[in-house]
């Protein structure tokens, strides 16, 4: 079976949403696992806990279950709203990291497949209130926005932890 092909906003989208998620795979680079664990930030998350969230609660809810509605996805029992955020001591920092590479995998593969302007698959009823996505061209530009803002958070911890800066050209 041959790939479909991608239209131009498709492409020009999803070019957009994968330099977001470079962002947050490079930003990380060469960080040590206790630097990836430890809290900066008064609100206590970690970047590993952040990488989880963007895996689990971006990257997997969006594409997997609204867009395509993988029932391993909708059927799974209500979370606690921050339990993504969580990793405990003994999940190698390594395994979140290859969870987000997966998951952003598998989402450009729902993406690459489905027309832009396709319902979703299922909806969360009452988990947003009001509010709803009504195509996959809103969840993309969605993801896009959510995963840009936790690229800067990561960018000002990053910042915090050795004084790296994102882009920023040395001389």
């Amino acid at each position: 079976m041959s790939q479909p092909t991608l239209g131009r906003e498709s492409k020009t989208l999803l070019s957009y949403l994968n330099d977001q998620r470079d962002h947050v795979r490079g930003i990380l680079d060469g960080l040590d696992d206790e630097a990836l664990r430890r809290p900066v930030l008064p609100s206590g998350w970690t970047c590993l806990g952040l990488v989880q969230h963007l895996a689990l609660d971006v990257e997997r809810f969006w594409f997997r279950g609204v867009v395509a509605g993988e029932p391993a996805v909708t059927d799974r029992p209500p979370q606690a709203p921050d339990a993504a955020w969580q990793v405990g001591p003994d999940v190698p920092a390594a395994a979140i990291l290859d969870l987000y590479r997966r998951e952003t995998d598998l989402a450009n593969a729902i993406l690459t497949g489905t027309p832009l302007d396709a319902a979703p698959a299922w909806w969360p009823e009452g988990l947003f209130g009001d509010w709803r996505i009504h195509s996959l061209r809103e969840v993309v530009l969605h993801v896009i926005v959510e995963t840009a803002s936790h690229a800067g958070h990561l960018d000002a911890v990053r910042e915090l932890i050795d004084g790296r800066r994102w882009l920023v050209l040395t001389e």
